[in-house]
Parts: structure tokens; C-alpha cells; sequence
């Protein structure tokens, strides 16, 4: 039985957006807003746990998507997959690695890229295996399967689109 079934309407934070067409995208935002705070949560603490305090959660986004596939990055390529519009953020991030030596500048023609280093790469080994013990075990025991988890990631990557589009649409107004 759901919670509208109940009586108790949809659980959103904002219940003047659940007036429209469609309430249950209320519901879904809501989901969505309190998922991406534990997120950010999670990634902070975990990679504390891992040995480096003080990062924000860019910081940690842009530390793995270094890491991704060993292989150096310019700054484009780190906003396209991260998905940040402003460079300056993740300018700032990757400057803050540096100094904590976990990331190191290079050149690929006129654009700076971004590679990993062996402290790096040891901090985001250490994150898996945290992450290992503490995250996926218990989904796991939740009883969530590879095929449910991809089908939601890919309803994310859709959703990611249209709002996306909505927004430019918005920008345009």
C-alpha cells in the first residue's frame, strides 16, 4: 500500500508542486533530493575514512573521474562526464587535489589535463574497499540485483535528460 493510499498524500517537500498533472514527479524529486544529500554524505565520509579528510563531494567526483580508466583527462572532458556546466568548480577541485597530491597537471596541446597519482590511486582503492564493506554488502543483502540497479540508473540518465532540456528551456524564458 502506498503512502497516497493511506491517506497520506505523496511525501514531497513541496506540496504546491504536487498539485499538477502529475504528483508522483513530486514524489520522485523528493527522492531524488534526498538521495543526492546522503550521496554527497557518503562520498565525503568514505573518503575520510579513506585516509583524506576535507574534500567536498566534487572533490571525491572529480578524484575518481581522474582515476577512470588510468588515463590523463583535460578539464572538458571531466565537466562533460560529471555533468557541471561551471569549469571554475571543478578548476577549483582540481586545484585542491594537487596540493594534496592526489592529482597532477599536464598539457595535451593547448589544454591542461588532469592524471591521477599513486597517492590518488591509493585513496580511491582504499574508497572501494570501504565502499566494498560498508555500501555494497548491504545492498546486496537488500536483495537489489545488477539488472534492477542498471535499470535504475539508466531511468536516472533519462531523467538527467529531460531535465537537462527543461532547464535550457527555462534559460530561455
Amino acid at each position: 500500500m502506498t503512502d497516497t493510499e493511506k491517506g497520506l498524500g505523496p511525501i514531497v517537500s513541496a506540496s504546491h508542486l504536487a498539485e499538477g498533472n502529475v504528483p508522483a514527479l513530486s514524489e520522485l524529486e523528493f527522492g531524488m533530493i534526498l538521495a543526492w544529500h546522503a550521496f554527497e554524505r557518503w562520498m565525503v565520509r568514505c573518503m575520510s575514512a579513506a585516509g583524506i579528510p576535507g574534500l567536498g563531494p566534487l572533490d571525491v567526483l572529480v578524484l575518481h573521474a581522474s582515476n577512470h580508466r588510468s588515463r590523463p583527462k583535460t578539464l572538458a572532458d571531466l565537466c562533460l562526464v560529471l555533468n557541471v556546466e561551471d569549469t571554475h568548480l571543478v578548476t577549483y577541485s582540481v586545484r585542491k587535489l594537487e596540493k594534496l597530491g592526489l592529482v597532477e597537471s599536464g598539457r595535451k596541446g593547448k589544454e591542461k589535463t588532469v592524471s591521477i597519482t599513486d597517492t590518488g590511486a591509493q585513496a580511491c582503492e582504499r574508497y572501494g574497499q570501504i565502499r566494498e564493506e560498508l555500501l555494497v554488502e548491504t545492498i546486496r543483502d537488500f536483495g537489489l540485483s545488477d539488472e534492477s540497479l542498471s535499470k535504475m540508473a539508466a531511468l536516472l540518465r533519462i531523467l538527467s535528460g529531460h531535465y537537462g532540456q527543461a532547464a535550457r528551456a527555462a534559460a530561455s524564458l
